[in-house]
């Protein structure tokens, strides 16, 4: 009440009530508009990382639209590849791949030239994706402006090699990289998968070779075109320069792959980046020579020829696996099998002969 008597409504009273606050659910995530073949294969000789990213990721798809738009970039990748220097590195787990290949590329680069790296990583038996991370094992690699790092699960091919890689070399090449390293998995499997679509096969070993010297496959020594003893520092150095003489004599008794070329033995700290000036020498030098004997371009041909039957084999699998009458009758054919109603041998068989129909 005022002092004439009269009231006065209180500003609570006579404001207007505030309007109610509606919660609006989130914005959808824009979708990711997929380039053109014409923006891929621009992007891609170009040089630009996210449409070679891409690009590959198409190439990885078993998706059958995402492989039609894929052949069709190779296709026109093609004449703008060939240059760069395929270098295949495998090694027993532990051997330091992953620190080789950094402080290699790395040095690579500092004197010029564009690296790529296709690091194949183990397949996780559960999400089927990748368990190491390899830009993660590779960080002051990974930061360098004229670096890619591409790490893909093996998928549990032959040699731990993804059945892309192929198609991802040319990708890389065409994106104008000067050296390409393919890491292998190492860990047990064939290793003439990475060989046949690689230049240079360089295999890495531990120090210690004398009794682990008769349980080193002769398959991947007779695959060598060099032989790297990596770790070869501090207490280490007298076992290295010991497992270099070891290696060395275990190759004299084998037959070279090349006419033009001994496969020498080296040894090397990755970790102090001793030695590896050495390493690319001979990669220099094994080049220098097959380029000039023919053997290089040869070799390249050759390569060509193993890939059109490995890429048959996969896509003759991967329609196999996705035939309609197939998919139709595996569940009985599994359940036949695991009951031993029916042989293996049977099994397959039934299988082919459904496909055919």
């Amino acid at each position: 009440m005022t002092a004439s008597g009269t009231f006065e409504l209180s500003s609570a009273i006579t404001e207007e009530p505030a309007a109610a606050t509606v919660a609006r659910p989130p914005a959808p995530p824009p979708v990711r508009r997929m380039p053109s073949v014409d923006e891929l294969v621009e992007g891609v000789l170009g040089g630009n990382r996210a449409l070679i990213g891409r690009a590959i990721t198409l190439i990885e798809s078993r998706n059958p639209q995402h492989t039609k738009v894929a052949n069709e970039i190779i296709l026109r990748l093609l004449p703008h590849t060939g240059n760069a220097y395929r270098i295949g590195i495998t090694g027993v787990p532990g051997v330091g791949k992953s620190t080789f290949i950094e402080a290699f590329g790395c040095n690579l680069i500092d004197a010029g030239k564009k690296v790529a790296v296709l690091a194949v990583d183990p397949t996780s038996p559960l999400t089927g994706g990748s368990i190491l991370g390899d830009k993660t094992r590779m960080a002051n690699l990974s930061v360098k402006e004229n670096a890619f790092i591409r790490p893909s699960p093996s998928g549990g091919t032959l040699g731990g090699v993804t059945r892309a890689t192929r198609q991802t070399i040319v990708v890389c090449e065409a994106a104008g990289f000067d050296v390409i390293l393919v890491e292998t998995v190492g860990a047990g499997q064939s290793e003439v998968t990475v060989s046949d679509m690689t230049d240079f096969f360089l295999v890495l070993m531990l120090p210690g070779a004398g009794d682990e010297l008769q349980g080193i496959k002769k398959g991947v020594l007779e695959l060598a075109d060099m032989i790297v003893v990596n770790k070869a520092d501090a207490d280490n150095e007298i076992r290295a320069k010991q497992a270099v003489v070891h290696y060395r004599n275990a190759l004299h008794i084998l037959q070279p792959r090349s006419p033009n070329w001994s496969p020498p033995v080296l040894m090397c700290s990755a970790l102090k980046n001793m030695g590896l000036d050495g390493v690319w020498k001979g990669l220099e030098e094994y080049r220098t020579k097959l380029s000039g004997s023919g053997e290089f371009q040869e070799k390249r041909n050759n390569q060509r020829w193993k890939a059109l039957w490995s890429m048959l084999q996969d896509r003759l699998m991967s329609d196999l696996r996705t035939h309609p009458l197939v998919m139709a009758e595996l569940p009985r054919i599994h359940d036949e099998l695991h009951d031993g109603r029916l042989t293996v041998t049977l099994a397959m068989e039934r299988i082919l002969d459904l496909s055919r129909r």
